[in-house]
């Protein structure tokens, strides 16, 4: 399915490139540089599924799901720069107005907007069970937006004749590519500081871990994203009196609630206990400790 809406976005992107070109439409070839930002995003998407099932080696034991930051980041700066010059033409195009090809604008835009809608229905139909899926739908929402606003200026200028409506769509188009480019490094940067996840928040994720029964407190949470769709947490767990086998079962409990409730899929956790009886069988961390 993603696949399929990543093939339609690049072809929608390569259509309105060569749209704008032979139009001489700024605003074709913005919202193209626009598609192509979210077809890169959804071929990070397809990457980092295919990443996911890529083994860990000695070196990287956590995988390789963080390539797909490294990707994001890359195409972030390059995306920037291409605005730039987007915007360097767009002031250009209102110090020396250029109509252009106004029909061959509006029939590209109104192709563009027509595939982007339908792959869109598509999508939505899985959005709600499946988070890639709701993800590539944003996309391509945000991509019918952009050809819709081409399709609106494309009429304005068939009407009106007035060829200061490209480059002024073309600046609107620029700012959408701009919010995405700060989504981009935003969500790219709490992935490198290691910040904990919007869904697992520090808060919920310890009164959760508390509510079992055996568990007293917790301290040194950490719980960070390791990829898309791929996070890790680590903690010590402070436990009552409890054998070997009662503190296993509860790690299946945690693990098992980490994973349905906020998808956590690494669980690193170390068992502490107080007041713990002499007894070789007791997880406790505090006895040996008193004995060093």
């Amino acid at each position: 399915m993603i696949r399929t809406a990543l093939v339609v976005t690049l072809a929608i992107a390569l259509l309105e490139l060569g749209g704008g070109l032979f139009a001489g439409s700024l605003a074709l070839l913005s919202d193209s540089a626009h598609v192509f930002m979210d077809a890169f995003a959804l071929g990070i998407v397809v990457l980092a599924a295919a990443g996911a099932t890529r083994p860990a080696t000695a070196r990287r034991t956590f995988g390789f799901g963080r390539l797909e930051t490294l990707a994001a980041l890359a195409n972030a700066a390059f995306l920037f720069g291409i605005t730039v010059l987007i915007v360097i033409s767009a002031i250009h195009r209102f110090a020396a107005p250029e109509l252009p090809k106004s029909g061959t604008t509006l029939a590209v835009a109104v192709v563009a907007f027509a595939l982007n809608l339908g792959i869109g229905m598509t999508l939505f139909r899985k959005a709600r069970r499946n988070i890639n899926v709701r993800a590539a739908f944003f996309h391509v929402v945000s991509d019918a937006l952009g050809a819709l606003a081409v399709v609106v200026g494309g009429v304005a200028m068939l009407l009106t004749g007035q060829a200061w409506i490209d480059p002024a769509i073309s600046l609107l188009i620029s700012a959408l590519i701009v919010a995405g480019v700060f989504r981009i490094v935003r969500e790219a940067a709490d992935v490198l500081l290691e910040s904990a996840p919007e869904h697992a928040s520090i808060g919920a994720v310890r009164e959760r871990i508390r509510d079992l029964s055996g568990v007293v407190d917790v301290h040194d949470l950490h719980v960070w994203t390791l990829g898309s769709e791929s996070h890790a947490l680590s903690a010590h767990v402070l436990l009552n009196d409890a054998r070997i086998s009662e503190a296993s079962a509860l790690l299946r409990q945690i693990d098992a609630r980490m994973r349905s409730e906020f998808g956590i899929g690494h669980v690193t956790l170390q068992f502490e206990c107080e007041n713990c009886a002499e007894d070789d069988r007791i997880v406790c961390t505090q006895a040996a400790a008193r004995e060093s």
